[in-house]
């Protein structure tokens, strides 16, 4: 866990962090450090081409502990950021964004990141700069991922202290401190040890006051090292057992940044970032989705915990698999000295002739043995690793978990959630499968006549090929979304036999015969299009030059009863804007365009609602189904690939490839709620206004696949209600108008 709590800057843990926009934490000090800050008119030239006057005597020959000083974040202002005010509003620029790139001279922090140094700006500057020139621009690079942020008026003081990441250094310091209270001189050559004067945070060694003049000298590679004293006793102030008050109810609740007498109430999702009563009073995020603040500390929290789960079983496993690799090191080497004692026993056999052989086969043995010796050994280092930071990562998470800051916690859940997510996607396919079997595929014939001695060699194949094994379903794996099922599968372990490809196969749905949907290498494949409420079987078999094998057992998968789905952003027209999940939709063009939804039905009765939430200025909504191919850019039902009823205030129309039917009373306003139904049974579409049914049955006779579609422009705002029930009564129809 320390590697999370080290700042990537200085490389020490962390002081003050602040989070960065792009979710990472550097410390303030180190922020005041790597900044610079450019005038407008120069922001475009690199800063080594300025001219420069001559620096004073203390500035161009800082003393010894100026560099340490700079790269291990001191507590006092740091020298090159100067202090206060100007110190914060100071700024730093990446190398694409001012140039640096070809010109400024790189360093690196203890923790190997790269970073820019602090380029100040010549004496008398200032007074050269030209009368029009403009105000400095201030923005500050992300020394991890490089992504640079603009900084306003308030300077460094705008980013947000992690007071959560603060609290777990807090606490984890207090407990390294702790254990190494009573510890001795790691390095002395006295018995017993004499007691420990300092500790290096870089190299985590404890010295006495001689051993580290004379092993860890302040000159050299160990100038920019942080020496910090160990505690007096076990006992110390913040020892490890505090660790529960740090965290616990005694702590005073943080407070608004804007607003000192207001404490965090609501929770940001547009701007990520907890919010006062007040700031809502003054409008600052009237358009934001706003949600308490508990209920969304609790729902983070929840996630979270939920992705633990998964990187905590792939961890298992990988330790599991460890033990494994560990074992199939022992067989390798037991193998290969059978082997060898083999070879050997024949070649002595084969007189003369073999000798000179021997060698040669002895060779082949050996780079085998050591091939797969470093196959396996490659695969263990790599596997402790991400074991390692997986564990890691895993600690810090539970650390988080373990603090009731709401606010400090929401301020870096969703970064820290992405994380542990993409730390159990690592764990990809067959990362936790031996790469070598302890197998040695050769096979020595000392049978042969002695004119054949010259042309001997291994036999590769151990065993003659033959179909391959069933493969196992991974039904973990395997599940259902409304109307797509996904399949997972693998082969057993150390199968010999080669595997060309797979072939998967479902039945029709209703108990029918099966059909071959996918053949391929893959070993995941997900089927879309299928019938809602229906129950569909499924195997795999895999094939390779000799034939196919059997089939694997069956998995019965049972697609949704109702369908659930949003507004695709994928294919909706480039003017159509999204929100509420892509459940809520609108329009930034005054003309009509077209969105679908994520779902395509072909079986089945469906039934959804469309919620008006703007309605401005009689515009003509038009909501139906469509085909993929639908054109989205004019009103809906106006090609031959859709089926629509557009409305406005007062009358409805049905529409299909531009022809205008049914006109009937009664239109919809802000508040109404029109449904679509969709009954393939009967092929034909019904539509609804409020609900009651807004004359009869729109379209006859329709068959193929179709998808949920809306067209509305920038006077409509409507959001997307699904999963309900089909409706049973309705109000008698109106009448269309001939």
């Amino acid at each position: 866990m320390e590697e999370e709590l080290k700042c990537p800057v200085c490389g020490s843990l962390f002081r003050e962090p602040i989070i960065l926009p792009c979710s990472h934490n550097v410390c303030l000090p180190c922020a005041r450090t790597i900044a610079v800050q450019t005038p407008e008119s120069e922001q475009h030239l690199p800063a080594l081409l300025h001219p420069r006057s001559p620096a004073p005597a203390a500035a161009a020959a800082p003393g010894p502990g100026a560099a340490a000083g700079s790269a291990a974040c001191p507590d006092s202002e740091c020298a090159a950021g100067g202090g206060g005010d100007h110190a914060d509003k100071l700024s730093l620029h990446s190398e694409t964004d001012s140039g640096y790139g070809s010109y400024t001279p790189s360093l690196k922090s203890p923790n190997g990141v790269r970073v820019l140094p602090l380029v100040p700006a010549p004496p008398g500057a200032a007074a050269a700069a030209p009368r029009g020139a403009g105000p400095a621009s201030s923005s500050l690079t992300c020394p991890q991922c490089h992504r640079s942020a603009s900084l306003d008026q308030r300077g460094l003081r705008g980013f947000q202290r992690n007071r959560l990441l603060e609290a777990i250094v807090q606490r984890y310091q207090q407990g390294r401190a702790a254990a190494a209270a009573a510890a001795k001189c790691q390095l002395c050559d006295r018995s017993p040890p004499e007691p420990a004067a300092v500790l290096c945070e870089q190299c985590e060694v404890l010295y006495c006051a001689a051993c580290q003049l004379r092993c860890h000298p302040a000159r050299g590679p160990f100038a920019k090292h942080r020496l910090v004293p160990p505690p007096s006793h076990p006992g110390a102030p913040g020892g490890g057992g505090d660790g529960g008050k740090g965290a616990g109810g005694g702590r005073k609740l943080p407070t608004c940044a804007e607003h000192d007498l207001e404490n965090y109430s609501m929770y940001c999702v547009s701007c990520r970032s907890p919010v006062c009563y007040q700031c809502l009073e003054e409008g600052k995020h009237g358009k934001h989705d706003v949600k308490p603040l508990g209920a969304m500390w609790k729902q983070h929290k929840a996630q979270l915990s939920q992705a633990l789960n998964g990187v905590s079983d792939k961890a298992k496993e990988a330790k599991e698999f460890l033990v494994q690799l560990k074992n199939l090191l022992q067989q390798i080497q037991e193998n290969g000295l059978d082997y060898e004692a083999c070879l050997v026993a024949q070649c002595d056999a084969l007189v003369d002739a073999l000798t000179r052989q021997k060698a040669k086969l002895l060779t082949k043995v050996t780079k085998e043995r050591e091939h797969k010796l470093k196959v396996v050994w490659d695969q263990i280092n790599h596997c402790t690793l991400k074991l390692r930071q997986s564990t890691g990562l895993m600690e810090y998470c539970l650390e988080v978990i373990k603090e009731n800051d709401p606010s400090g916690f929401l301020q870096i859940s969703d970064a820290l959630i992405k994380r542990v997510q993409v730390s159990q996607e690592q764990w990809v396919k067959g990362a936790l499968e031996p790469k070598v079997s302890a197998e040695f595929d050769l096979t020595l014939d000392s049978e042969p006549l002695l004119q054949s001695i010259h042309q001997l060699d291994f036999i590769q194949m151990k065993f003659p090929v033959t179909v391959p094994p069933v493969p196992l379903l991974q039904l973990e794996k395997c599940c259902t979304r409304n109307n797509s099922v996904t399949l997972a599968w693998r082969m057993p372990p150390l199968t010999h036999n080669p595997v060309e490809g797979y072939i998967l196969e479902l039945d029709d749905g209703d108990g029918g015969q099966f059909r071959e949907v996918y053949v391929g290498k893959e070993t995941l494949c997900t089927i879309d299009g299928l019938h809602f409420n229906s129950t569909y079987n499924a195997r795999v078999k895999a094939f390779n030059s000799s034939g196919v094998g059997p089939y694997s057992k069956m998995v019965i998968l049972q697609t949704s009863d109702v369908a659930w789905f949003t507004f695709d952003p994928s294919s909706a027209h480039r003017d159509i804007v999204l929100s509420n999940d892509n459940q809520t939709a609108t329009c930034n063009s005054y003309d009509d365009r077209v969105v679908l939804g994520t779902a395509a039905f072909s079986k089945g009765v469906h039934y959804w609602e469309l919620h008006v939430d703007r309605y401005d200025n009689h515009p003509d909504p038009a909501f139906g189904i469509a085909r993929i191919n639908v054109v989205k850019d004019m009103m809906l039902g106006k090609d031959d690939k859709a089926w629509a009823m557009y409305v406005d205030n007062n009358r409805s129309w049905f529409m299909h490839c531009n022809s205008h039917t049914n006109r009937t009373e009664g239109g919809v306003s802000k508040g109404a709620t029109v449904g679509v139904l969709l009954d393939l049974n009967k092929h034909n579409l019904t539509f609804y206004i409020n609900g009651q049914q807004q004359g009869p049955p729109a379209f006859e006779n329709i068959e193929g696949v179709f998808m949920p579609a809306l067209s509305l422009n920038r006077n409509v705002q409507v959001t997307l209600h699904t999963g309900l029930e089909v409706p049973q009564c309705v109000k008698q129809p109106k009448q269309p108008n001939n």
